[in-house]
């Protein structure tokens, strides 16, 4: 039986905007500079092309940081990842529990019910938001703020903070009661991801971040 991973402080979300290479190198840069989880959010990848991808990602993330793969449970057991991360619409907890024995079942929330319900269903944590606007989140409406975001980390599982993470946000977002961060853009699209993570952790800490720009 697979030994459940630790929660993370900073989840990478995946843009399904790259190619394969191209993505695998960010991932690397990413994990060197501090993200200790990875979620493969590959919609247009199907099959075999997905299984490759996430294969080589937990290659890469092996004993630094924990692999999930967004609404595909087959793919996550299939590389011995850390687990499955399921849309707010997807598959039932109980079904994904069932086949996920010892690894991590995560769910999204864009709302304070849809969190409460992620705890009552066995989800392990909720990936809460958009908490600020962001382009990749506009399709799930406006943006929460951190009154919701703090009324949800009061659920007895962790809560992370995704949409519009940036290192000048990180001290409020915890402040509000959320376990960690999850981000896409302000580490994808930088030159240096690695150093980006490592702003977004150290402000995170309460350090000042260094500029990622």
């Amino acid at each position: 039986m697979a030994t459940k991973p630790e929660p993370f402080r900073l989840c990478l979300v995946t843009d399904d905007r790259r190619e394969p290479g191209e993505l695998l190198r960010l991932i690397a840069a990413a994990v060197a500079g501090g993200v200790d989880a990875v979620m493969l959010r590959e919609r247009r990848l199907l099959g075999r092309a997905l299984f490759e991808l996430a294969s080589a990602a937990a290659g890469i993330v092996r004993g630094r940081a924990a692999l999930l793969v967004n609404d595909r449970v087959d793919v996550a057991l299939a590389v011995a990842g850390a687990g499955a991360h399921l849309p707010e619409s997807g598959l039932p907890l109980l079904e994904a529990r069932s086949l996920l024995v010892g690894r991590l079942v995560g769910r999204s929330a864009h709302g304070l019910e849809a969190a409460q319900a992620a705890e009552r269903g066995g989800a392990d944590y909720v990936i809460f938001g958009p908490v600020y606007d962001t382009p990749s989140k506009r399709a799930y409406g406006p943006p929460l703020g951190l009154e919701r975001l703090r009324a949800a980390a009061l659920i007895n599982i962790p809560v992370y903070a995704v949409g519009g993470i940036v290192p000048e946000r990180a001290a409020a977002v915890r402040a509000a009661g959320a376990a960690g961060m999850a981000a896409m853009s302000y580490i994808l699209d930088r030159d240096d991801p690695g150093r980006a993570a490592s702003a977004l952790l150290l402000a995170w800490a309460g350090a000042a971040p260094d500029s990622a720009r």
